[in-house]
């Protein structure tokens, strides 16, 4: 009986840790994807404005190990102070905030994984801690989580970064495989990526992915995204289904984990769609591989290597969405509706 409370409550720390990334992810990415070349657009007519919300934008980037650590802690019904403690540790451990020559810099959204695995250790240290510094609790736990939970997060994060090195090692090979099984096969781990702590973004620009193989990764990561929206539509309302796709699949991280069955039907979409990027010689850039629709930025990045024109217009609007669309619609009548291989409320989302 208490070996079953102990896994039951594993297993829903590891949930809540998960879930929490997840609504870091929503919360600090998606007002970027979704304003970001809207406002790239307007900077030759409002360039003021347009630069200050993508400055605003572009930052609160940087703060997802932060709003992170403070879902996670919500989740774990925690008190503000511990919320506060955990937000903290999670920024330092990140990897987003550098110190070099006595200045701080913040850029780019940290390491995922470190993130995780920093916000654990805070959360654990909390509850050792519980409430045994009495009416100090208020000035001493915020110092200890920061210095100990982010101090071992900066300590362990180059030990981290290697396993994303080495995924990119295993990734660069793909792109010297004949082309379309490297599309298929560059589609579907970069869909394995965006639903993991793996950075997708991370790897490609680590691995200076481009041409093709950066086309593969992106239509590979729309197909995933699309096939998780339609497939959850009915249990997550429209906001949250386009959230899916318009920001980032990542959202459904803690479901895909939790239920590794959904890997199926989504890396046989990111298959198929990876596959097409290399029939339709799709490309892209380092930059650019590894977002998929959101932000517009893959298709954007494709049309750039296209011949100008509504030909070109037409052929991303099939790859970027029509087809996606029946994709995904595809995927929910199979494995949803004739093969009850999965259910929607796998893919609930509380948002």
């Amino acid at each position: 009986m208490t070996e079953s409370k102990e896994t039951n409550g594993l297993k829903q720390g590891t949930l809540n840790i998960l879930n929490g990334i997840g609504l870091g992810v929503i919360a600090a990415l998606v007002p970027a994807a979704i304003l970001g070349q809207l406002m790239k657009a307007l900077l030759g007519v409002a360039p003021a404005f347009a630069q200050t919300v993508i400055n605003i934008t572009t930052f609160t980037q940087s703060l997802l190990a932060a709003m992170a650590g403070f879902c996670a802690a919500y989740l774990f019904q925690m008190n503000m102070i511990q919320m506060c403690s955990v937000a903290a540790a999670a920024m330092i451990g990140s990897g987003a905030v550098t110190f070099k020559n006595g200045l701080i810099m913040v850029a780019g959204t940290g390491d995922v994984i470190n993130i995780g695995l920093t916000i654990t250790l805070a959360i654990l240290l909390i509850k050792l801690i519980g409430n045994k510094l009495a009416s100090y609790t208020t000035i001493l736990l915020p110092i200890i989580v920061l210095v100990v939970g982010g101090g071992v997060g900066l300590l362990i994060l180059p030990y981290v970064k290697t396993v994303t090195t080495f995924i990119g090692m295993i990734v660069m090979a793909f792109t010297k495989l004949q082309p379309l099984l490297m599309g298929v096969l560059i589609g579907m781990s970069f869909a394995a990526m965006i639903v993991s702590p793996i950075s997708s973004v991370g790897i490609a620009v680590a691995i200076g992915l481009t041409g093709v193989a950066s086309g593969a990764a992106n239509l590979g990561i729309t197909g995933a995204a699309y096939t998780l929206g339609i497939m959850s539509y009915s249990v997550n309302g429209m906001g949250t289904t386009l959230a899916h796709f318009i920001g980032t699949p990542k959202i459904q991280m803690a479901n895909m984990l939790e239920k590794p069955k959904l890997f199926v039907p989504v890396l046989l979409s990111s298959a198929l769609s990876g596959l097409l990027a290399a029939v339709f010689n799709l490309q892209g850039t380092p930059n650019s591989a590894g977002f998929g629709f959101s932000g517009l930025i893959g298709p954007l990045a494709a049309y750039a290597k296209m011949t100008p024109g509504w030909g070109s217009i037409i052929l991303l609007t099939v790859l970027y969405v029509v087809y996606p669309v029946a994709l995904g619609f595809f995927m929910r009548w199979l494995f949803i509706d004739r093969l009850s291989f999965a259910q929607a409320e796998d893919l609930r989302l509380e948002v």
